[in-house]
C-alpha cells in the first residue's frame, strides 16, 4: 500500500493557501485588487473576496467620512490684519480604485490643498467679512478644494474654519469699537425717546387747548399725587395767564403814570 503523506500534505497545503486567500470587508470597506500588477475594474466587497497570493495583491479604502484638521495658517487679510487661522474638513473616498492608483496619498493631497486654499481665499477678503461671512467663505473653500480632489475619487463633503486667533492690539480696538457702536445706539434711542414725548406733549397741548377746564383737572391731579407721597412741601402750579393779567392790571398802569407825569 503506497504512503499517502505526502499527498496529505499536499492537501493540507491547498487548503491553508484558500483559507489564507480568504479576505472579510466590512461594510464601509472596499478592496482594490491587483492582479499581476494590473488593477481589477471595480472594487471588492463589502464580504468575502478570495486574493490569491502573490499573485494577487489587495488594498484596504475605508469609504466612512473623515475629519481632517489644518494646521494654523498665517494669513494676511486684504485690511492687513495678521491672523492664524485653523479649519476642519470633513471628506469621504467616492471611488476606492482611482483614490489608490491617481494618488500616492490622498489624505496629505487634501490636507496641502487645504493649506494652499485657506490662506488664498481668506487673504483676500477683510476682517469684518470674515468675521461676518464665514459660511459663505466656508463654501467657497469646499468648492475650491472639491474640485482639485475630485480626480482622485475623493469628496469633500464640508470646510469650516474652526478659530481666528487676532493679535491683543486689535481684540482691545474691536472691542473700543464695540463700546462706541452701542454707545451710539443708546444716544439714538434717547434721542428718539425724547422726539416721540415732544410729539405726544404736542398733540396733548393742543388737545387741552381746546378745553381749558383740563389744565386745571391736570392741576388738581398733580396736587392729589404729590399728597400721597406724604411730601412736607407743596408745589402749586401758577398759570401763566393769572401772571399775564397781574401784569396788565398792575404793572401797565404804574408804568404809564410816570410817563404822562413827564410829558406834562
Amino acid at each position: 500500500m503506497p504512503d499517502s503523506t505526502p499527498l496529505l500534505i499536499v492537501v493540507a497545503i491547498v487548503l491553508l493557501y484558500i483559507l489564507n486567500s480568504i479576505k472579510i470587508l466590512k461594510e464601509y470597506e472596499r478592496a482594490v485588487v491587483f492582479r499581476l500588477g494590473r488593477v481589477r475594474h471595480d472594487a471588492s466587497g463589502p464580504g468575502i473576496i478570495l486574493v490569491f497570493r502573490p499573485v494577487d495583491t489587495i488594498v484596504r479604502v475605508s469609504l466612512r467620512q473623515e475629519a481632517m484638521e489644518v494646521p494654523p495658517q498665517d494669513i494676511i487679510t486684504r485690511d492687513n490684519v495678521t491672523l492664524k487661522v485653523n479649519a476642519v474638513i470633513t471628506l469621504r473616498v467616492v471611488d476606492p480604485v482611482k483614490s489608490v492608483i491617481e494618488v500616492s496619498n490622498y489624505v496629505y493631497q487634501t490636507s496641502q490643498f487645504a493649506q494652499t486654499t485657506l490662506r488664498s481665499v481668506l487673504g483676500e477678503v477683510d476682517l469684518d467679512e470674515l468675521l461676518a461671512h464665514r459660511d459663505r467663505l466656508n463654501q467657497r473653500i469646499q468648492t475650491i478644494i472639491d474640485g482639485h480632489t475630485s480626480p482622485f475619487g475623493v469628496k469633500v463633503v464640508a470646510v469650516e474654519v474652526k478659530q481666528v486667533d487676532m493679535p491683543e492690539n486689535m481684540l482691545r480696538a474691536m472691542a473700543k469699537q464695540a463700546e462706541a457702536e452701542r454707545e451710539r445706539r443708546a444716544k439714538i434711542i434717547h434721542a428718539e425717546g425724547e422726539f416721540n414725548a415732544a410729539a405726544k406733549l404736542v398733540e396733548a397741548a393742543a388737545l387741552m387747548a381746546t378745553q381749558p377746564m383740563t389744565l386745571q383737572l391736570r392741576y388738581l391731579q398733580t396736587l392729589s399725587d404729590i399728597g400721597v407721597e406724604k411730601n412736607t412741601t407743596v408745589v402749586f402750579p401758577l398759570p401763566m395767564e393769572f401772571m399775564n393779567l397781574f401784569n396788565k392790571t398792575f404793572i401797565a398802569p404804574t408804568a404809564a403814570a410816570p410817563d404822562a407825569a413827564t410829558k406834562e
